[in-house]
């Protein structure tokens, strides 16, 4: 009896030490999270309208939680929903619904939209609106009478069933009611409906003055031409203005915006009033910005509210933010001071009061609670690896951090600010999701998930700062081979992209940041990743550091990871491999043109090439004009310095990529050619700018493959 139970638990511990042995798959590690190791959550979180209770959904249904008690209840269920409906139209899964509260709420279908409304202990659907097929870009109207959407170019009105054509433009390069300035400037869409549902501002962008670039569709023969507008550095670029349709008279007016035509019109908001709306118009070489206030019903110009300049760029990236109930006093985010922060703005005295500051940067701004005149926000202020939950007094500036765990922190707050949803997780917690009291800042726990890579064999990873040439301290991790040994020497990988608007280095979980350097340790590699100066939420001067030479600050910063990589015993300085995509494509290339004699082995996807290439947003705020900056552009630009490669080099693109287009790539080919220099290719047909999906297991087998071959 003994020996049974002796050798039960050696069966047990030996299939606990299998179990923690498990290796990823190619699969696990480039989609895994998202699928079979996805960490448990809670979806679609919404609060009730009272903010006692908040909706989460499941397979089948919707789940209400009463906040006091945690006692759950079914709120509707996929068996109720298919019981109204026709056999025709009956769902075999549960549709996302909008809930205006617990016992209404709606959903589309197929172009179809549907009331589910509470009656007694059933749910009642009903059919309420179908809009054409070929509809995009809706916007529903707050009172939920009315729907705007766009087909192909132009905007159309349904109000209550009746079609209205807002815009008629035959000219396809004339767009109505979409995002403009390839969505730069924190541009998500193109329609704003007033508060009070009575007048509709859209985006109008003329295009017709620039280029046709080709998108080639190879999937049929034979292949079709798909012209798309791609305004490329220092070329011309499109007109945008700014229409405003009254629903009653049926006019649209547009706003008399003065200066140069080729200007950027951002941050549109709609004073709560209804009365008028502010633009913010920055200048093409985005350097001066007029917050700007007109009448919505005449156009007409009605004041400058504020101006931000800079020797550098201006880069607004929000809307304003009105108090509650309040037509006067709202809220900018700017980065002014060098980090960007909340300003208090009052429409007649100005600036009343910066409200945050300090060396760090707000991140997002979840809501108030008008009642005690508090704002809660995310920022780094504890450090730039973390997120985390702040509110402040609007009048006394008194600020409290909200939530007390290490991490990556993201809120969702209720409607009167009394209660916020923290979601997070850090190196060692998948993630944790705590209801917390605004007023007593305690939390109640509604979700802790296990670790789903538990069972894997999982590699050491280490923190490392480093610091720039300047003194600025650069963030990295390394992450060691499984089955590690100090005496032996490893190939190694850089992973990279060090451009704006990234950071790869958190606080989060899996503590590594990516599967496939897990992946990648598990086949005894050592893989270093580290944001170099240029890269985001560290401020403006760390950004800006990279200014009209995109490329050379970046690859200084990622040579003081390499030094710091050479200094560790069991790094084998001569198998050393590099790899980005987009951004880190580039700068990929650009170390094995620049500084071929520091990696062997690079693997480059949708690199910039020649920044003259690229869309004028973008580049021009970073690298200026090619016009007011050749030496800068000659610098950066790689295709005549193809002839300095020594290593390998596989280069990757998505045949139909529209934001680093494909023509970089292939001049790049040419230009090798040209200079009898030999690299390696690949093509993903069907694929924009990121190849995603199940073809991204193909993607990261080939770049994995390519490392086994040439730097093991």
């Amino acid at each position: 009896m003994k020996l049974f139970k002796f050798s039960l638990l050696f069966l047990v511990a030996g299939s606990s030490l299998f179990a923690q042995n498990q290796k990823f798959t190619i699969a696990e590690a480039v989609n895994g999270l998202r699928s079979n190791l996805a960490t448990k959550n809670i979806s679609q979180f919404s609060w009730s309208d009272d903010h006692k209770s908040f909706y989460q959904a499941t397979k089948n249904g919707y789940l209400t939680t009463e906040v006091a008690s945690l006692k759950q209840d079914t709120l509707v269920s996929l068996y109720q929903i298919n019981k109204n409906l026709a056999p025709n139209l009956q769902l075999k899964s549960f549709p996302r619904i909008t809930f205006i509260n617990g016992s209404k709420g709606f959903f589309t279908q197929n172009s179809k939209y549907f009331w589910v409304e509470k009656t007694g202990k059933e749910w009642n659907v009903k059919e309420w609106i179908t809009l054409e097929k070929a509809a995009e870009n809706v916007e529903i109207f707050g009172n939920n009478q009315g729907f705007v959407y766009t087909i192909k170019n132009n905007l159309y009105l349904n109000l209550n069933g009746k079609i209205t054509a807002i815009t008629n433009d035959e000219n396809q390069d004339i767009v109505n009611g979409q995002a403009v300035h390839q969505r730069e400037f924190g541009i998500d869409k193109g329609i704003f409906v007033s508060p009070d549902n009575s007048k509709i501002a859209f985006y109008r962008m003329d295009q017709t003055m620039v280029t046709d670039y080709p998108i080639i569709d190879w999937s049929v023969t034979p292949a079709v031409n798909n012209n798309i507008k791609y305004p490329m550095a220092g070329a011309l670029s499109h007109h945008v203005t700014l229409g405003i349709f009254d629903i009653k008279t049926g006019k649209t007016t547009f706003l008399k915006v003065d200066g140069d035509p080729e200007q950027y019109l951002t941050a549109i908001t709609w004073n709560p009033d209804s009365k008028s709306v502010f633009v913010g118009v920055l200048n093409r070489d985005q350097n001066h910005l007029k917050m700007n206030q007109y009448n919505a019903a005449s156009g007409d110009l009605a004041k400058t509210i504020f101006e931000e300049k800079s020797d550098i760029y201006v880069e607004p990236q929000h809307p304003l933010l009105f108090f509650p109930n309040s037509s006067s006093d709202f809220i900018w985010q700017s980065q002014r001071t060098g980090y960007n922060h909340l300003f208090h703005y009052n429409l007649e005295k100005g600036l009343v009061a910066q409200l945050t500051k300090g060396d760090w940067s707000v991140t997002d701004v979840l809501g108030f609670n008008e009642k005690k005149k508090e704002i809660f926000y995310a920022s780094t202020q504890e450090t730039p690896l973390e997120r985390h939950l702040y509110k402040i007094n609007w009048t006394s500036f008194k600020t409290q951090k909200l939530d007390a765990e290490a991490g990556m922190h993201a809120g969702i707050l209720s409607k009167d600010g009394s209660w916020l949803y923290d979601s997070f997780s850090n190196a060692n917690s998948p993630r944790v999701v705590n209801l917390i009291n605004t007023n007593t800042a305690k939390s109640k726990n509604i979700l802790t998930s296990e670790n789903t890579l538990k069972n894997y064999q999982r590699p050491e990873i280490k923190n490392v700062t480093l610091k720039a040439d300047d003194g600025t301290p650069l963030y990295g991790k390394i992450i060691l081979p499984t089955d590690f040994d100090p005496n032996k020497k490893y190939p190694t990988i850089v992973y990279l992209y060090n451009g704006p608007h990234a950071q790869l280095v958190t606080n989060s979980f899996p503590a590594s940041g990516n599967l496939w350097y897990e992946f990648m340790a598990q086949r005894g590699y050592v893989v270093f990743t580290m944001d170099g100066r240029g890269s985001s939420n560290r401020g403006l001067k760390f950004e800006q550091a990279v200014f009209r030479h995109l490329g050379e600050v970046e690859m200084k910063d990622q040579l003081k990871g390499v030094d710091y990589l050479k200094s560790l015993p069991y790094v084998d300085a001569d198998k050393m491999g590099i790899h980005g995509w987009s951004f880190g494509g580039f700068m990929t290339t650009s170390f094995m043109l620049k500084h071929p004699e520091v990696f062997k082995v690079g693997v480059a996807g949708g690199p910039v090439i020649d920044w003259k290439m690229y869309e004028i947003m973008y580049t021009e705020r970073y690298m200026d004009s090619p016009q007011n900056n050749p030496e800068g552009y000659k610098q950066a630009n790689l295709l005549d310095k193809v002839q300095n490669l020594k290593g390998k080099l596989l280069m990757i693109h998505g045949a139909q990529d529209n934001v680093v287009v494909w023509q970089h790539s292939m001049k790049f080919l040419k230009a090798a050619v040209d200079n009898g220099v030999q690299l390696d290719y690949f093509v993903y047909p069907g694929h924009e700018h990121n190849v995603l999906g199940k073809d991204r297991v193909h993607l990261m087998q080939k770049v994995t493959d390519y490392f086994d071959e040439y730097l093991k």
